[in-house]
């Protein structure tokens, strides 16, 4: 078992359970899966750019991301429906809880400046969207094979019921929430 799932099952579960009065066990809120998403809006121009996203994608993920494409025509952005446009992955499980605590311990401290993550990106239904400006906070990236500095999307899907239920769940994870007045 891996340390963050080790820590949310000895300390995060019982601590939720007694602050909100949860009867059961599975009424707890737990962490459901991760999703990245990477824009590349320059894939319309060099095809390439798709391909060396979705190789960075895969080494941050350690999994195969799924090519998104264009819903509708942008004629000022030159898109037209079906273009490949980004890519994402959705990961779960053992590899999700890894991904997490390599994100909370090692990634977001290595972002320049960094005075901790908002507090009040969740969404009303307990999912927390955290932005990542460039992906060379990872370190699975080489630098000098990076040709663009590209941002990425983190989303946590929790089966929380409120954001204040969320934070709870993030927080006691070890999410580096920003202090209030620093």
């Amino acid at each position: 078992m891996n340390r963050l799932q080790e820590k949310y099952n000895e300390t995060v579960r019982p601590a939720l359970m007694k602050e909100y009065n949860y009867s059961t066990v599975m009424a707890c809120p737990k962490l459901e899966k991760v999703v990245l998403n990477m824009g590349v809006g320059d894939a319309v121009v060099t095809p390439k750019a798709l391909e060396e996203a979705v190789a960075e994608m895969t080494l941050i993920a350690g999994q195969k991301p799924v090519i998104t494409k264009a819903k509708k025509s942008i004629a000022n952005f030159k898109i037209r429906e079906g273009m490949p446009i980004g890519c994402k992955v959705t990961i779960r499980g053992e590899r999700m809880y890894e991904f997490l605590d390599k994100l909370m311990n090692i990634d977001l401290p290595r972002v320049r400046d960094f005075h901790g993550v908002s507090s009040t990106a969740f969404d009303g239904r307990g999912n927390y969207t955290l932005g990542v400006k460039e992906q060379l906070i990872f370190p699975e990236i080489n630098f000098d094979k990076v040709s663009k500095v590209r941002g990425l999307d983190v989303v946590i899907v929790t089966t929380a019921k409120t954001n204040k239920e969320a934070y709870s769940l993030l927080a006691g994870l070890g999410m580096p929430f920003e202090r209030k007045g620093a």
